[in-house]
């Protein structure tokens, strides 16, 4: 069971394991705003909701410029698993300019790809090809990028991760 973290501004900051949330709360740090009903946690003398989303006592400064760490399941999900070039499914992500070209691992540089037209073309630039991107790759925007873990979320932090979007 994982959590989310809410800064004391309400912003998402990030998701941790149940453990880690639970010794926020049990050391005052933050307190449970959504909770799993019933089945609380037992502590000495001390009972606690589980939590689903805690709020920290503290605000805590995001550094800012947070940017998104390019990878190659990043790509696949920004772009929707569908293939930059002619709509079907991708598997796999090409460089728009070929890294021999001088192409870099950026996010405006790659493209999700299907086997296909990553084969087809090859060492080529889509120019070379005749071929249109079917959108301009960009970095990914959003509380779902840059809230470590909440890809994966639980729907109960959809009102909270909304909030920041």
């Amino acid at each position: 069971m994982r959590t989310l973290v809410l800064n004391a501004g309400y912003e998402p900051l990030t998701v941790v394991s149940f453990k880690r949330a639970m010794v926020l709360v049990m050391n005052e740090k933050a307190s449970v705003i959504e909770h799993v009903e019933g089945d609380p946690v037992r502590a000495g003398r001390r009972s606690y909701d589980r939590p689903v989303v805690i709020l920290l006592s503290r605000y805590v400064r995001i550094p800012s410029g947070r940017r998104v760490p390019v990878t190659r399941r990043g790509v696949l999900r920004r772009d929707d698993h569908r293939c930059g070039y002619c709509g079907r499914s991708a598997a796999t992500i090409d460089h728009i300019l070929p890294r021999s070209r001088g192409g870099v691992d950026s996010w405006e540089n790659l493209v999700a790809c299907c086997l296909r037209c990553n084969n087809l073309k090859s060492d080529r630039t889509p120019q070379e090809m005749g071929w249109e991107l079917r959108l301009t790759p960009r970095p990914p925007r959003g509380s779902a990028w840059t809230v470590r873990g909440a890809e994966r979320g639980d729907p109960r932090w959809e009102p909270y991760l909304a909030l920041a979007a």
